[in-house]
């Protein structure tokens, strides 16, 4: 069952296109990734599905409701977290969550319930009491997820949830997002190629505002497979070099090999086609140690998260105006100190 249904949604900023006739499913439980480089769209896409921002054309529904149409509706489905989160500094963790279960008109009798479930699985429980404003980047990250899943909201919505964070910091996040397979239906937002790959199970590539790409991370990684390299530099002539690789790997179903040169000797680069990898740097191993040949250096390249977009959408360079993506930031809002509406 399909919980978001976009059909041919576009957005327009006068003459530049942001967002380009999307059309793509998300099924319930699931967590989507939302792929692409910096300016590509995603922020734009994620701010019209969870009704922040108005479309051009097109529709979008999250669990039945159309995003246009029925709104309130529709964003009680919705747990959001945008790429900077909206977290007020001033305020405890536990203020701040019983403002936003109070403004989610989470009943009154479960909202202390809530606020320990959502600190429960965010881990920010022992911060309670700690001002936001003392956390660090992750903790403050965790507050705005447990901000996104208070009122347990059938559809997550995390918009780039790791960006600025360390390494350690980064893992937590990750895993924290995979635990809410099942439970929620999740979309994640990243140009961080392997971030997706971990924790969801269908990838949305988006570039120039259009879909390029929309398969399983298994599927996509064979195609990124195909981009992958071996380069070794020998410590030999160039001329040796060609003569050592016509003797050796020229029945080789590989994509291409390349002889150049290096400060150290000759540089060959063998682009895999249906090459096994380990296999091929065995056999260049063995058949260099066979003709007494040092490798000197031997590494594999693969082809950067930009690099693969170049190749999906045939451009030679990203256009400068899609660097400046505009983003939904809200203003912080004056919170009364009687827990009354914010103004």
């Amino acid at each position: 069952m399909s919980v978001i249904e976009v059909k041919h949604l576009t957005k327009r900023y006068g003459k530049h296109l942001a967002v380009d006739d999307l059309s793509f499913s998300v099924e319930e439980g699931e967590i989507y990734g939302f792929l692409g480089p910096n300016g590509a769209g995603k922020s734009t896409t994620m701010n019209i599905l969870t009704g922040c921002l108005a479309a051009t054309s097109g529709e979008a529904t999250i669990n039945g409701f159309d995003i246009f149409e029925e709104p309130k509706e529709a964003k009680k489905c919705i747990g959001y977290l945008p790429e900077i989160p909206p977290v007020y500094g001033s305020r405890t963790v536990r203020e701040y969550l019983q403002f936003v279960a109070e403004a989610k008109k989470v009943p009154a009798e479960n909202i202390e319930s809530e606020i320990q479930r959502t600190m429960g699985l965010t881990g920010t429980k022992e911060y309670e009491n700690r001002l936001i404003r003392h956390l660090s980047k992750g903790y403050r990250q965790r507050v705005g997820i447990a901000e996104a899943l208070i009122g347990d909201p059938k559809v997550i919505i995390l918009d780039e949830p790791t960006v600025g964070l360390d390494p350690q910091q980064i893992v937590e996040i990750r895993e924290l997002i995979a635990s809410l397979k099942g439970g929620h239906t999740v979309i994640l937002s990243s140009h961080i190629l392997s971030e997706v790959q971990s924790v969801c199970e269908k990838v949305i590539i988006i570039d120039h505002g259009r879909i390029v790409a929309l398969d399983t991370p298994e599927n996509l990684e064979k195609t990124f497979r195909q981009s992958t390299s071996i380069h070794a530099v020998l410590e030999c002539e160039p001329e040796r070099a060609r003569e050592f690789v016509e003797a050796h790997f020229s029945g080789l179903p590989l994509k291409g090999i390349d002889v150049g040169t290096s400060e150290s000797g000759s540089l060959l680069k063998f682009t895999l086609g249906d090459v096994d990898e380990k296999e091929l740097a065995r056999s260049l191993f063995f058949a260099a140690a066979d003709e007494r040949i040092a490798i000197l250096s031997m590494e594999t390249k693969r082809l950067s998260l930009e690099e693969v977009f170049l190749k999906l959408t045939g451009e030679k360079t990203a256009p400068a105006e899609m660097q400046q993506e505009k983003e939904f930031i809200p203003e912080e809002p004056e919170i009364p100190e009687n827990g009354g509406e914010a103004r």
